[in-house]
């Protein structure tokens, strides 16, 4: 699919794989060599994500797409993680942070409830009699 860069604007063929022009590509790669080369180093294993901004220079952003790409494993990084997308909790692994998970859990309870009391209000029916007066 055929795109402007998010970055530079130039057009540029979108694919599964990038999702920036050729130029931002090879800049981005430079930028990850910087950061891993950093993070690698034994006594930076341990570094928080703004002590890797610090060091490198690198935006958190990038820093954070190559985390959910996979390109850095946060297995080997004890201390880096990624914002929760709901709340911004910092958060190591899936799109939501564990409290979030638990409250969304808990609206479906609620309207499943919910909706199972409307379904028993429906099938409850009312009859009514008549009385005539020529009885």
């Amino acid at each position: 699919m055929l795109d402007n860069c998010p970055k530079c604007g130039s057009l540029f063929v979108r694919t599964q794989f990038r999702d920036v022009c050729e130029a931002c590509y090879k800049e981005e790669e430079k930028l990850f060599e910087k950061v891993y080369a950093f993070i690698r180093r034994r006594e930076n294993r341990t570094a928080t994500m703004s002590q890797v901004v610090d060091a490198t220079g690198v935006e958190e952003a990038l820093i954070i797409k190559w985390i959910k790409k996979g390109r850095l494993q946060l297995v080997h990084f004890p201390n880096l993680g990624y914002p929760c997308e709901k709340c911004g909790a910092t958060i190591r692994e899936g799109r939501l942070c564990s409290s979030c998970i638990s409250g969304i859990q808990k609206e479906m309870t609620k309207i499943q409830q919910e909706e199972e009391r409307q379904k028993q209000a429906k099938r409850q029916t009312t009859y009514f009699t008549e009385r005539r007066k020529d009885d």
